[in-house]
């Protein structure tokens, strides 16, 4: 389960860039945790990059 910072990290983006696609309903599916922290699984990560990338070309 990765943290926000390492996502973004990842996608090189900002915070703020970040959460303007989340409140659009277009972030990578996302892991609310019991204490309120979101996580995000890798595959999930993945297969939002590979949808990413097919309506790029």
């Amino acid at each position: 389960m990765l943290r926000l910072p390492e996502v973004l990290a990842e996608l090189d983006m900002s915070r703020a860039a970040f959460y303007r696609l989340r409140a659009r309903g277009k972030a990578p599916r996302m892991v609310k945790l019991p204490n309120g922290q979101i996580r995000f699984r890798q595959a999930d990560l993945d297969l939002w990059l590979a949808a990413c990338e097919q309506t790029a070309v």
